[in-house]
């Protein structure tokens, strides 16, 4: 009995370890210009049974399990922070990349995986299909803050949060046909239209109801409501798989719903779910450290395969499939060039990769090894370059307007009012004008103003200043009138007569 008391608490030491270790790289990644997933690996890969040996596991069901739990969660957290007047005009783009761009992506990496990794012809495809699909949750936190020119941050994260379930059905048909006696090639194809289809309306369902349950359920405590919100993802995940359709679609599509969405407690949400999408991240990418045996990976013959797919990978089949899934749609060289470098590798095509093994594939240790370091090489490459490509081409532009931030301050059920906070930049139309002469809507108040470092009490004849953040407190049926006076941008006339 004390022992085993002795061992969990053992256990719960060595976890409060590795969050802090895993927190504490995040600060250096940046520095380093290292990608904060590859830093999390590297903890998992320190502590398991080839570094210090504290862990050993090996388990692929459990890895998949909690790769699969993670990425609902990233899915969600990306996709609330997704704004629809965005996405919009880049969705036909988007989805090519996402289609048509990962099946000639896979079809050239099987081409260089038959031949370097001496496979057959159906587990070539599978590992093209398995690296096939860029990230979402690498490339969430790669554009994160960049400020990326144009449309080419919002075709990014579309794509990434759209590609999935192609990688996922490309994985899955290809183990079939590796496993299986008979495959019906047909039934492979329409059980994709039914995968795409139904997940797409699994997730507008679902993100409809979240977004009328959120605003017109009155919780005890606001602290209920991030809950509440992440419940809906996991229902979108389960009600499209029970099914047969793309759960990771149902998500994303649901979690851009709800986010795009007027929601009640709006800032609690976003700011429960991300952090909570860090902690997601540091689980998945510590238990894929510690599945990994670095002697096996990191052997010379794996090495070598690995880099030559991931050149094949990086510097021919991404380019290609970007170049050619974007023709027609009026990006520029330059552009396309970016989108196909920022298309970064992470925990889908290793969580992926983990798929053969449950099925019994053969060769899936070799597939294994040699994805996961060709994605290590990928977030290595791609992910520590991405801020540098996108200066040299010229494609990082100002910030046009900052996003607005609700502070929940009023007590649940005392009143319908919350406490908005708004930085205020150059380019917003507000600026220069006095307070008396911005045309509030009714039951809004600038309460306090921060101006370098110092709280202004406001007055009519108070001026407002870039660099300024305002805090207003509004009803919540006016909130919408509010944004759009604030989120306003000065047309070209009006900056240069400024």
């Amino acid at each position: 009995m004390i022992q085993e008391i002795l061992q969990s608490n053992q256990f719960i030491m060595l976890v409060a370890l590795l969050l802090i270790a895993s927190v504490v790289v995040t600060k250096f990644s940046s520095r380093l210009g290292v990608p904060s997933l590859v830093l999390f690996i590297a903890v998992g890969m320190i502590v398991g049974s080839d570094g210090l040996g504290f862990i050993y596991f090996d388990n692929a069901e459990i890895a998949q399990l909690v790769g699969v739990f993670a990425l609902i969660v990233i899915l969600f957290e990306g996709g609330m922070q997704t704004k629809w007047q965005d996405i919009r005009p880049v969705i036909a783009p988007s989805i090519s990349l996402a289609t048509v761009g990962v099946i000639l992506t896979t079809s050239i990496v099987a081409v260089a995986a038959k031949f370097v990794l001496q496979l057959s012809w159906f587990e070539a495809f599978l590992v093209g299909a398995i690296i096939g699909s860029t990230d979402a949750a690498a490339v969430f936190a790669a554009l994160k803050g960049k400020n990326i020119k144009g449309n080419l941050e919002a075709t990014l994260e579309a794509e990434s949060g759209t590609n999935d379930p192609m990688a996922v059905f490309l994985t899955i048909s290809f183990i079939q046909l590796l496993t299986f006696d008979q495959v019906n090639i047909w039934g492979l194809v329409g059980s994709f239209f039914w995968q795409m289809g139904a997940g797409l309306v699994v997730g507008l369902g679902i993100g409809y109801i979240a977004s009328f349950a959120l605003n017109r359920i009155n919780l005890d405590s606001s602290g209920l409501y991030p809950l509440f919100a992440l419940s809906f993802a996991f229902l979108a995940y389960s009600a499209s798989s029970l099914i047969q359709a793309s759960g990771l679609l149902a998500v994303y599509v649901a979690a851009v719903l709800v986010g795009n969405s007027e929601l009640a407690y709006r800032y609690s949400i976003l700011r429960f779910h991300e952090g909570f999408g860090w902690m997601a991240q540091i689980l998945m990418f510590i238990i894929l450290g510690l599945f990994v045996f670095p002697t096996e990976v990191f052997r010379p013959s794996v090495m070598f395969d690995g880099l030559v797919i991931a050149l094949v990978l990086i510097l021919v089949a991404r380019p290609l499939a970007t170049f050619i899934s974007l023709v027609g749609f009026g990006f520029t060289p330059k552009e396309k060039v970016f989108l196909s470098w920022a298309g970064l590798r992470g925990a889908v095509p290793i969580v992926l990769a983990i798929f053969p093994m449950l099925a019994g594939v053969e060769n899936s240790q070799v597939i294994f090894n040699v994805v996961f370091f060709t994605v290590l090489t990928s977030a290595l490459a791609q992910g520590s370059s991405i801020t540098w490509v996108a200066e040299r081409f010229q494609l990082v532009s100002d910030k046009l307007t900052n996003p607005i931030h609700s502070l929940e301050l009023i007590s649940i059920g005392k009143a319908n009012v919350e406490m908005m906070e708004f930085e205020v930049v150059e380019n917003n139309r507000i600026v220069g004008k006095k307070l008396e002469d911005m045309e509030l809507p009714d039951r809004a108040l600038i309460n306090a103003i921060i101006r370098e470092g110092d709280v202004i009490t406001p007055y009519g004849q108070t001026e407002i200043k870039a660099g300024d953040t305002l805090y207003i407190l509004v009803s919540r049926k006016n909130k919408k009138e509010l944004k759009e006076l604030l989120e306003a941008v000065k047309e070209e006339n009006e900056k240069s007569r400024a």
